[in-house]
This record gives C-alpha cells, structure tokens and sequence, in this order.
C-alpha cells in the first residue's frame, strides 16, 4: 500500500494545515481541550469558523479560549468515569462532524484503577474515549462526512495490547509499559471504527502529535526526561530539536480532523502530517532514541484482526456500564 502523502512538513502548524479551509456550520468535540495540545487543537477548529465542544475533566479551565472564540462551549466529562461519559453523550444532540480525542494521561507512577477494574492509563485513553464513540455513534452518523481522530504515540512501538493480562493483575506494573499499551489500544480504536462503521460513512485515523512540552509529562521522573534528552542533570528542561510546539503538536491532528486532503482516508496512522511507516514492534526499538523513531507504526497497531479482538473484549464492559 502507498503511504499517504500530504504538502504539509514537521513544522507545520495547526493554522498553516487549515488556511484557507472553512469550517463554518461544522461542529466539532475535542476531548482535554481546555489545555496544551487540545487548546491548540480547539484553537485551530475554532479559527477556522467550527463551532468546537471542549469535553474537559474541568470547564472552569478553558475559560481562555472560550473567551476567546465566544462561540465554543466546555462540557465536564471524566474519561475514567463512564458514567459520566454516559450523561455527555446522553445530553448531546445534532450532528456531530468530527471527534478529535486527544485527552489523556502518562505514566501514572503506580498502578491506579476505574470502576470497571481497568488499569487507568488503559481506561482514560481507551475506554472512555471507545464509550464516547460509542455513544456518539448516531450523532456522527448524521453528519455529513463525519470523522474520528484518535491521538496515540510513539509509545505504541514498544508495546502491543496483552489480552492476557491487560489490567496488570499478573506481571508487575509498569508505567511506561502501561502507557503504551494504551497508545496501542489508541489505534487500535481507529482501525476498529474504519472496520465497523464504514458504512455509515464515518472515517477514523490515529496519529502521534510528536514530542512536546505539556503537562501530559508531569509523572515522567527525572530519569524518563533524561532519557528524552528533555532534562539535564540538575533538572532543567530542555528542548531537544526533534520536539514541537504545542501549535505544531496540534498539526496533525487538526490535519485528519478537518482538511481536505484526508476526504475518505480511514484506518490509517500519521505522524508529523504524512503517514507512517509500518514496522515490527519490540522494546528493543528504545534503545535507537526517541528521535529515530519518528514517522513509524508498530504491525500490531494497525492489524485488523487485534481490532476486532480488542473492540469485542472492550464493548461488553462498556455496555455494562452505562
């Protein structure tokens, strides 16, 4: 298969990607929007005339850009809470034209759980956002090219989904192995939506924003920093030339959420605006360094048949719960 190409390079913008582009009348959700990459996110949409629904554990934080651009909203929805995502999806009408889910959480240093019994990394960046899709199936059905974009990471190499012991009850926990699992299942989620929902004329893509300063970081030690080149020895932050803006973060996401370019692409993985080449995954692939490790996708990301498995093992817990 060709990799799927784009004029736009890594240093793109959120804005550059979406010049020209009118959103006007289009309505948009972006999961963790009211900080960091989701703010840059919303930003872009929203400049470009969507009206954007900030789902966000805290409203009051967005108040910035909702200042900003009068016309988005902010809705408090707690990912690890399926319940809650319930009563968003439940309060939601009218179509919804793009999903862009972006919130998530990184390397809890210990092993926390949801109501379900998931692992948290595992129930934040998966599970709610499969329960939200879920739930807002109908709503994007009905709109008229309707898209979904998963954000994953670089992570997904190093690690596939273990059906086996996915909640860590077995083998010891480990939050980068934890982490990406999770980014796996990110893709995971996409594959399964292009699969499925095809026929409704939904597409869905997963994508890796790349490395960036947020507060997505706060639970990396020093070490893991160290280990990005992101931190010295005395703990200073600094920016490696491989890292992004938060506004070049928000460029490929906003990319497959809203450009023209991506009409009827689905099931694909992009990294910094180009898809990504697909290789064998392993957690030998760390010791190349982050930065030779850009524009790849691990086989077991992308296999259609994991999707299949990971959305039947998902989808029970999920109707159980709401």
């Amino acid at each position: 298969m060709t990799l799927f190409s784009t004029p736009f390079g890594m240093r793109a913008t959120a804005s550059e990607v979406l010049a020209g582009v009118d959103l006007t009348g289009r309505r948009m959700i972006v999961t963790g929007g009211a900080s960091g990459l989701g703010t840059e996110t919303v930003r872009a949409l929203a400049g470009a005339g969507a009206r954007v629904t900030i789902a966000t554990r805290n409203p009051a934080l967005a108040k910035p850009i909702l200042d900003e651009f009068p016309g988005t909203d902010a809705v408090a929805v707690d990912l690890a809470d399926l319940g809650s995502v319930r009563a968003f999806c439940d309060a939601w009408s009218g179509p919804v034209d793009a999903v862009v889910a972006n919130a998530g959480v990184m390397m809890l240093p210990d092993r926390r759980l949801n109501a379900q019994g998931w692992e948290m990394q595992l129930a934040t960046n998966y599970l709610g956002h499969f329960a939200l899709l879920l739930g807002l199936h109908d709503a994007l059905r009905s709109a008229e090219q309707p898209r979904v974009v998963v954000l994953s990471s670089g992570a997904q190499l190093v690690a596939g989904f273990d059906f086996d012991d996915p909640q860590f009850e077995q083998r010891p926990y480990d939050p980068f192995v934890a982490y990406a699992q999770s980014k796996t299942a990110d893709v995971l989620l996409a594959v399964g939506i292009s699969r499925r929902w095809a026929a409704d004329g939904i597409s869905a893509n997963a994508c890796a924003p790349g490395t960036i300063h947020t507060a997505l970081t706060r639970h990396m030690d020093r070490a893991a920093m160290q280990a990005l080149n992101a931190m010295d020895s005395e703990g200073n932050l600094l920016t490696p030339g491989y890292f992004k803006t938060p506004e070049q973060g928000a460029a490929t996401p906003v990319l497959l959420a809203a450009s023209p370019f991506l009409d009827d692409v689905t099931g694909r993985y992009f990294e910094d605006n180009q898809e990504a080449e697909t290789i064998d995954g392993g957690p030998h692939l760390l010791s190349r360094g982050v930065e030779n490790l850009l524009g790849l996708v691990a086989k077991w990301s992308l296999d259609p048949a994991t999707a299949d498995r990971l959305w039947d093992y998902a989808l029970p817990v999920v109707r159980d719960a709401v």
